[in-house]
Formats: structure tokens, C-alpha cells, sequence
């Protein structure tokens, strides 16, 4: 990782920790004004850049090794900002996801791969990372994580099929999961979803 914003309250005050990761060709600083809509005072906010403005070179659902090692590069940066952050006492009850796009994507397989009880995933427009999903491979408990995934029912990039059976995935690991589908085709984080998304993840603190 490039570079890591830190904003929002401080990290010792904080009631939680929220994890935000851009898309692709996205920013670390271009993540803030999603932040301000979800208006979230109580956290504090990490927000790492990816080398080269991406997270991994070429789509999620191609096969896992032609992403690699840029994928596994990317999921232990953000492996040790969850270690730095339980380092200063903070339970994983208390750390969040948030993340567009390829963000969204990497913060969803993230939790996968390292299952336990988190405080939330808001994940805008993503699914989880692979050319298949084999039922066998989604293993551990996600205890009730609360996970919402929102986007179009006709993104090109990212197809709702792939969102749905993701969420059946992270389901069957013991998350609460809601998928929010859109009538449209943007590529875009809606005002609806911001909403519906901090309602179901972030309610306890609204």
C-alpha cells in the first residue's frame, strides 16, 4: 500500500474502525466524500491507496493466480491494518469494511478468508473474488457479521448473479447478509444506497 489517510475521530476515541477501500483507478482521498454521506462522527476512518491505483491487475472473477500476487499482497496489507488496530485494543467487533467496486470486491474476500465476528462490511457494488465459488471453499464463522452489498441490477462490470450467490457464500458462513439490487445501469454508489446501507450496518450507531 502506497500510502494510508487517517480521518475522522481519533483512533483511541473512537466507538469503531472502518477500513475504506477505493476501486479501481480510484483514490484513498477520493473515498472522503462517501465518508461525509454516511456521516459516521463516532469513527475513525483508514484508508490505504493501492500501488498504481488498483488493488489486483485484471477482473474479480477471473482465475484467483492471474490477479497474483498483487491479490495476496493487497489482502495482507489489509490483514495488518486489522492487526494494528487489535494491537491498540480494539475488538474485530469493532472493525468495519467499507468499499466500492474492486474495493468492495477485496474487502468481502477479505473477511472470507479471515472469518470471525466483525463489526460490519459495506461493500458498494461487489462480489467475492475468483472464477468460481465451490461451496467447499467458504469455511470458518462470520457470527452474525452484518455484510450489505448494493448495486446495479445491470452493472457490466459486476454482475448481480455473482453478488447474489456471494451472498448465499458469506451467508452459509454465519454473516447477516442484504443484498440491495438497483434498476439501472450505473456504475455509481447511490444516495438509496448510502442510506439503506448505513441503516443495516451501521445502526447501532445512528
Amino acid at each position: 500500500m502506497d500510502q494510508l489517510i487517517q480521518t475522522g475521530t481519533d483512533r483511541s476515541r473512537a466507538r469503531g474502525i472502518a477500513i475504506v477501500l477505493h476501486g479501481r483507478g480510484g483514490t484513498a482521498s477520493g473515498m472522503k466524500p462517501l465518508l461525509a454521506a454516511l456521516d459516521l462522527p463516532e469513527f475513525a476512518f483508514l484508508i490505504p491507496q493501492a500501488p498504481g491505483n488498483t488493488w489486483y491487475p485484471y477482473g474479480f472473477m477471473v482465475d484467483e493466480s492471474d490477479n497474483e500476487p498483487f491479490l495476496q499482497q493487497s489482502l495482507e496489507g489489509i490483514h495488518a491494518l486489522v492487526a494494528s488496530v487489535q494491537a491498540e485494543g480494539q475488538p474485530s467487533s469493532s472493525i468495519y469494511f467499507i468499499g466500492f467496486s474492486q474495493g468492495a470486491c477485496l474487502a468481502l474476500e477479505y473477511v472470507a478468508r479471515y472469518p470471525r465476528f466483525y463489526g460490519g462490511v459495506c461493500a458498494f457494488t461487489g462480489g467475492l473474488i475468483g472464477k468460481y465459488l465451490p461451496e467447499e471453499k467458504y469455511q470458518g464463522d462470520l457470527a452474525g457479521t452484518t455484510i450489505f452489498i448494493g448495486a446495479s441490477e445491470r452493472d457490466i462490470h459486476v454482475p448481480m448473479n455473482r453478488i447474489r450467490l456471494s451472498g448465499e457464500r458469506l451467508s452459509q458462513m454465519g454473516a447477516v447478509v442484504k443484498v440491495l439490487g438497483f434498476d439501472d445501469a450505473l456504475h455509481t454508489i447511490r444516495e438509496e444506497e448510502i442510506v439503506a446501507g448505513k441503516e443495516f450496518v451501521f445502526r447501532e450507531h445512528t
